[in-house]
């Protein structure tokens, strides 16, 4: 398994200064499927290069690096309209960047608190299970019973 990585990362490096590009190559050098490519090309972030008379679309190292950059945004979580808005902003419109990327990070953390208080239930839960004796009830059963009021 390590030698197929190995081999992979060598086929990127050489892939990736090979321009201009096919549509599969720019794929699987940003780690997605050519639908994935076509899709995003549908909804307007990424570009849809000419396509020359009985030819084929030809793709940039300008088109592989807004794709990585789509990509590893989505890995921060941002969401496909969020990753636009960044894509519209300007390099030097660094305070609005700021911004969405608080935004982001305030409902990161609302949500690990939330996974937080979820672990503490499933935790306490799963005591109260260990400890229940034969003719009880199962304590997952009636927390997930109770209804919140």
């Amino acid at each position: 398994m390590f030698e197929r990585k190995k081999q992979q990362s060598s086929f990127n490096t050489r892939e990736a200064k090979k321009v201009p590009m096919r549509i599969g190559d720019l794929a699987k050098l940003a780690g997605v499927g050519v639908e994935t490519v076509r899709y995003y090309q549908r909804i307007k972030l990424l570009k849809t290069p000419a396509k020359p008379y009985r030819g084929i679309r030809n793709y940039s190292r300008d088109d592989l690096a807004r794709l990585q950059f789509i990509r590893r945004a989505q890995q921060l979580g941002f969401s496909l309209e969020e990753i636009a808005a960044l894509l519209r902003l300007s390099r030097a419109d660094c305070a609005n960047v700021q911004s969405l990327a608080r935004r982001k990070l305030d409902l990161v953390q609302a949500k690990l608190d939330d996974l937080s208080r979820m672990s503490k239930v499933l935790e306490d839960v799963l005591v109260r299970c260990s400890r229940r004796k034969p003719h009880e009830g199962c304590p997952i059963i009636e927390t997930l019973s109770k209804s919140r009021a």
